[in-house]
């Protein structure tokens, strides 16, 4: 987890740099972006810069983000969301989780968004962290009113933190990829149940 936190902190830092004029390549950010983010029109009819990038593109965008604020907040919750992942389900349930619920998460952004700008950022990945963990909270409680009580509210902030965030980032919010990442996420931890540390 240490070196997912590092390359996604050297990225953001190598780009700020570049923000400000010390790297002497003030576009960075916006080619970087280019070729590593993720384009719903490459699903479509829009042209790649490389050959793979349509594919590629799956996992580099959660990779990048949109300024230091956005990473900084991302790899916090990164490290306690999957502290609690990897106590549970060890550190191969925890790349099984971050990795499938990030290529969901861009797939259901990809089927949904009615936009054609870039998306950027980990919380796809996140998301599908918390969802693991809602997961196994439900499976943990005896009867389903038991389970809907332990998890109520938690969802209930999950849905006022993206209505709130697409508020305030005036529609800017990739609410289908944290949709995406968080139904993935309780999937893969159903799934792996059996199989993963307990």
């Amino acid at each position: 987890m240490l070196l997912l936190i590092g390359v996604c902190v050297a990225f953001e830092l190598v780009l700020d740099l570049a923000d400000l004029g010390a790297l002497g390549w003030p576009r960075l950010r916006s080619d970087v972006y280019e070729y590593g983010a993720f384009w719903p029109g490459l699903l479509h009819d829009w042209q790649p810069n490389y050959a793979i990038q349509p594919w590629l593109m799956f996992i580099t965008y959660g990779f990048l983000h949109g300024g230091v604020t956005h990473m900084v907040f991302n790899m916090i919750t990164l490290w306690s969301l999957g502290t609690a992942v990897i106590d549970r389900a060890g550190l191969s349930g925890f790349w099984w989780i971050y990795g499938v619920s990030m290529i969901v998460g861009a797939a259901v952004y990809g089927l949904i968004a009615t936009t054609g700008q870039p998306m950027v950022g980990a919380s796809g990945a996140l998301f599908g962290l918390a969802g693991a963990i809602m997961a196994w909270i439900w499976t943990a409680c005896p009867g389903t009113l038991a389970s809907l009580r332990a998890t109520w509210k938690v969802f209930a902030f999950l849905i006022g933190f993206n209505v709130v965030m697409y508020v305030m980032l005036d529609g800017g919010l990739a609410w289908q990829t944290h949709l995406g990442g968080f139904v993935a996420g309780w999937g893969v931890a159903l799934l792996h149940r059996g199989s993963i540390a307990q």
